[in-house]
């Protein structure tokens, strides 16, 4: 039983520590290197999220 315990919990190790290089090398932020301020980022992120919405429908 403790073996079971331990190889998960080496296994949720390796986990966590893959996920944390693979977010610091591969998915650098941004959003941060782009703007200096939280109010830009958020009208930057806005205008994007409002631009990829579907047309709303017209009720007949």
């Amino acid at each position: 039983m403790t073996l079971g315990k331990t190889l998960w919990t080496v296994i949720l190790i390796k986990i966590i520590v893959l996920l944390g290089v693979l977010k610091l090398f591969f998915f650098p932020d941004l959003l941060k290197t782009r703007f200096d301020n939280d109010s830009d980022r958020g009208a930057f992120v806005l205008r994007h999220l409002m631009e990829s919405q579907p047309p709303a429908r017209s009720q007949p």
